[in-house]
């Protein structure tokens, strides 16, 4: 008897370690008080908004405020920029949650950038080079190539020249060379405005994972860089907010390695 109950606390012991050790793994960007651990840039003004533009910093665009009674990002999109981290990453999962505000100088649109090289302005005079998680509302979790240089593979459905993620599709490479940049979501699971969204995005060698709260809604594949007649894997680079037309509010955003993509996840659930 006494074998047992050590046996069952041990077992509880390693169980309760693991889960422990799973998500000390987890590492803040965001850290709840600064930016110190970004880099920020502003880009060119919006159409009809250059009188605005022209009164905006970079510490007005991206800044940190309270919202009932935590400390969390604003992002003011009234002009291009971008937030970039200082570091970058590979295989890893990366999770953010984000709301939009009520402040629509332009339009709700936003992306979350990811393996970002290069600098700033090497993609619309604004951001790093860099593949697309789309933030903006009514499209969170398309994919957009932001380079011509960067090319990538999906297997989609092509309706009416819209290319939607669909897993046993055809394969279709993307790319400027193939004039096809945007790579639609599979479904729909973004929630109500107002209304915090949990994005959740896995990259492990050149696959990228599109989740929105908790459903995969895209894959990428085959992400590399063609310079010179070269192709050269893309697997890894900095992450960038953008801001681009509206106000919204990052409450956390945080990341940690991985060795494979989690089983499951390449399925796309309908229901």
């Amino acid at each position: 008897m006494k074998r047992t109950v050590y046996l069952i606390t041990a077992a509880l012991f390693g169980f309760f370690c693991t889960a422990c050790t799973q998500e000390d793994d987890w590492k803040p960007l965001f850290n709840g008080e600064n930016l110190e651990n970004f880099d920020t840039y502003l880009g060119p003004p919006f159409p009809r908004l250059e009188e605005l533009a022209a009164h905006v910093t970079p510490e007005n665009v991206y800044s940190v405020v309270e919202l009932a009674g935590e400390k969390v990002i604003r992002v003011s999109g009234e002009v291009h920029g971008s937030m970039a981290t200082r570091e970058s990453f590979s295989n890893y999962h990366l999770q953010m949650v984000f709301k939009w505000g009520e402040y629509v100088p332009h339009e709700r649109n936003s992306g979350l950038l990811y393996h970002s090289y290069d600098p700033f302005g090497a993609s619309y005079w604004t951001w790093m080079g860099s593949m697309e998680f789309q933030l903006m509302h009514g499209n969170l979790g398309d994919a957009y190539i932001m380079v011509d240089e960067i090319q990538c593979e999906a297997s989609v459905e092509n309706r009416n020249n819209q290319y939607i993620y669909a897993p046993g599709g055809e394969k279709v490479q993307f790319g400027q060379q193939h004039r096809r940049r945007m790579i639609r979501k599979a479904l729909d699971n973004e929630n109500p405005l107002g209304e915090w969204n949990t994005v959740d995005l896995y990259c492990f060698g050149t696959t990228a994972v599109h989740v929105v709260n908790g459903k995969t809604v895209l894959v990428n594949e085959n992400i590399s860089v063609s310079k010179d007649g070269e192709s050269t894997p893309l697997t890894s680079g900095k992450i960038q907010i953008q801001s681009e037309g509206a106000e919204f509010f990052i409450k956390t955003m945080k990341i940690k390695p991985i060795v494979a993509i989690p089983a499951g996840l390449l399925e796309i659930d309908n229901e």
